[in-house]
């Protein structure tokens, strides 16, 4: 009896995940000051949970559950997808806290499974992601405010990007000593989320000053096509992390200032999309069975997506809310144009496959 389920099951997984990734952009852009139709304006205070809860964590344990080939392993993106839905469409907070509190632990559980097979550096590393994430969630559901669980929810989404790249990493390994740094960026995260902003900045700045050096994109980037893209993204988010760990170190996460908006957009938009950019090619073809070919205006998306987050922090940094409200509608339509972009390659990729081509 088969154990996976078909690629066909999976669309409407992936399908709520981006209904929380449209819903929370709005949201955002209602923060900003922009007149967004919303299906209730309480999901203002909803942008975070959505976007990476919602969103990132649908996919993520997508992405999983396809890895691991068990049933058991898609309740994970199911709860999460069901907590962001849940979100939406104004339930108790506490019933989307708790579907989405499932859904991690779902992941964690398909990640120590994993861990416990191949006991490794980089399996330990998306474990860790996913008990953050956990974390993050039942300080959430126990009342803890959404400003003292993001550290843990942005620790979930580092680890798990750092975790994948370490994967690769086989193909280029780290040396002993750059195995020892990395578990103390490991510690380094772990510390700051729990107690102090300004370490989880400094071990984000060493992490993306590890991955700069180690990270097999650095040789890849002379490639062309779809190899030299990913590369690009991958390098060119490296850049926003480093930038965000510096701000972090610098001036902390106090709460709605210049600094907080700056630091956590620089991660959030500027290191993992640039990673969502540069993965989709392979995970959609993974988790759909669709071909997604690649195309030179791949690079569109991902220029606004830098243009935009440069328009944002230089609001952040002159103090002019005019220009962050903008950089914040130019980050929204940067993600609508991968959408679109996306979109687009899955359909030329059918026509090719059709034409037999």
């Amino acid at each position: 009896m088969a154990r996976d389920i078909r690629p066909a099951l999976r669309l409407p997984l992936l399908i709520l995940g981006f209904a929380s990734l449209i819903i929370g952009v709005a949201a955002g852009l209602l923060r900003l000051g922009w007149a967004v139709p919303l299906p209730a304006s309480e999901l203002a205070a909803f942008h975070g949970p959505l976007m990476i809860s919602g969103f990132f964590g649908t996919v993520i344990s997508l992405e999983r559950a396809v890895a691991l080939a068990q049933r058991w392993a898609y309740l994970g993106p199911l709860a999460a997808g069901a907590g962001g839905l849940a979100l939406i469409l104004g339930a108790p907070p506490a019933a989307a806290q708790a579907l989405l509190a499932l859904g991690s632990a779902v992941l964690l559980a398909g990640s120590v499974s994993v861990f416990l097979r191949q006991r490794a550096l980089f399996t330990f590393t998306l474990a860790a992601g996913a008990a953050s994430w956990l974390a993050g969630n039942l300080l959430w559901l126990a009342g803890f405010s959404l400003l003292e669980v993001v550290p843990w929810w942005a620790g979930f989404l580092v680890l798990t990007i750092a975790g994948e790249r370490l994967e690769l990493s086989r193909f280029l390994p780290p040396s002993p000593m750059a195995q020892r740094v990395f578990i103390g960026v490991l510690a380094g995260l772990t510390f700051g989320m729990a107690f102090q902003p300004q370490v989880f900045g400094a071990a984000l700045l060493v992490l993306a000053l590890w991955l700069l050096r180690q990270d097999i994109a650095r040789r890849t980037v002379k490639d062309t096509g779809l190899t030299r893209f990913i590369a690009v993204c991958l390098l060119s988010g490296y850049a926003w992390l480093a930038l965000s760990g510096a701000i972090m170190l610098a001036a902390g996460l106090a709460p709605g200032s210049l600094a907080y908006d700056a630091s956590l957009h620089a991660l959030m938009l500027g290191f993992v999309f640039s990673m969502v950019f540069g993965h989709a090619p392979i995970i959609f073809p993974a988790v759909l069975r669709v071909a997604v070919p690649y195309h030179p205006l791949f690079y569109a998306p991902l220029a606004l997506l830098h243009l935009s987050l440069a328009v944002r922090l230089a609001g952040d940094l002159a103090g002019v809310a005019d220009w962050r409200s903008l950089g914040g509608l130019l980050n929204a339509l940067a993600l609508a144009a991968f959408i679109l972009n996306t979109i687009a390659a899955v359909v030329r990729g059918k026509l090719k496959t059709r034409s037999g081509g």
